[in-house]
């Protein structure tokens, strides 16, 4: 009998390797072919005459307003140029950034078939966190002065921020830009909406970054991502127990949905506990649902949070 159920087990592993490397076989064959502008490059190499150029060539990196003189100071500031050599020291070569972004794209073109090739900017901007990369349709802009690696002198911000400053991080936020043209943004402002808002986008990083870790995807540390494995159910029983699924308070994204250097359940938990912990259990719901759920991609990212919460079957591992 454990020799069956040993050959049954075998054979399911097989299949399902097999089915897996069939998809991966379609996506390598799809063509893409991603071109990258290094304006961080063309900006700091270039000559005061050639300001008029780039500004033709970029109108969107120089709003109207702006005295040449601005861009001029910026071009010979000794921090500006110091930010500059660093970003150059380490991506002065691009190609396999551009591998990576090429791999991607063709995972995206195969679950969302009319996305467009963005072109690609590189840029050296004013280190704002929050917009590391900015997708738009036929552009992608990526900021690579926040790519330095987390112990970079330059960094002068909490460790929960960098520790994202990595170059892996580089396409999970690729990922998260894309989201937010495809994901239903949060209506109602319940917790749960705004769990299953961010399950959705980690649920796209499973589809298009199938060879990244969770905790990559996540931006969390393994450490980090064992924690909420380990206190899964204990988190769920907290949520159901004080009644916060369908809480519109609006400090409740801040305590376990937004980044943070930690969540906060104001108990001793809260100092071991990673940020984001609503957002990784939105993840284990969207993922249940899946599972149980036989829906394409682009419906599952405009369905409700309530319907999905519902028909997931989602239950904490023990």
């Amino acid at each position: 009998m454990r020799k069956i159920i040993f050959i049954i087990t075998l054979m399911t592993v097989f299949v399902s390797c097999d089915k897996k490397s069939k998809v991966e076989k379609e996506i390598e064959e799809i063509p893409v072919t991603i071109k990258v502008e290094r304006f961080d490059k063309l900006f700091f190499e270039a000559k005061p005459e050639d300001l008029g150029k780039l500004k033709k060539e970029f109108p969107f990196f120089f709003p109207p307003g702006n005295d040449d003189n601005v861009w001029l100071e910026k071009m010979q500031n000794p921090l500006w140029r110091e930010l500059y050599t660093e970003v150059q020291k380490k991506y002065s070569n691009f190609e396999l950034i551009q591998n990576e972004l090429e791999t991607l794209f063709k995972h995206i073109k195969y679950n969302f078939p009319k996305t467009k090739t963005p072109k690609v900017i590189t840029v050296i901007s004013e280190m704002d966190y929050n917009n590391k990369v900015i997708y738009a349709d036929s552009l992608l802009i990526i900021s690579l002065e926040l790519y330095l690696g987390k112990e970079h002198k330059f960094y002068q911000f909490p460790n929960y921020l960098k520790q994202n400053f990595e170059e892996k991080q580089m396409m999970p936020d690729v990922v998260s830009s894309f989201a937010l043209n495809k994901i239903s943004p949060v209506t109602d402002k319940t917790l749960l909406s705004q769990m299953i808002y961010f399950g959705k986008e980690l649920y796209l990083k499973d589809l298009l970054l199938p060879d990244y870790s969770d905790a990559d995807k996540m931006g969390y540390t393994s450490e980090q991502i064992k924690w909420c494995e380990e206190n899964e159910s204990y988190m769920w029983r907290y949520f159901l127990e004080k009644e916060m699924l369908y809480s519109y308070d609006s400090k409740l994204g801040n305590r376990f949905v937004n980044p943070a250097p930690f969540s906060k359940f104001y108990l001793e938990i809260d100092n071991e506990s990673p940020g984001r912990v609503g957002a990784w259990i939105g993840w284990q719901m969207v993922r249940s649902y899946m599972k149980n759920n036989d829906v394409p991609i682009e419906e599952l990212l405009k369905m409700n949070a309530k319907e999905i919460f519902e028909k997931s079957k989602y239950k904490p591992k023990k």
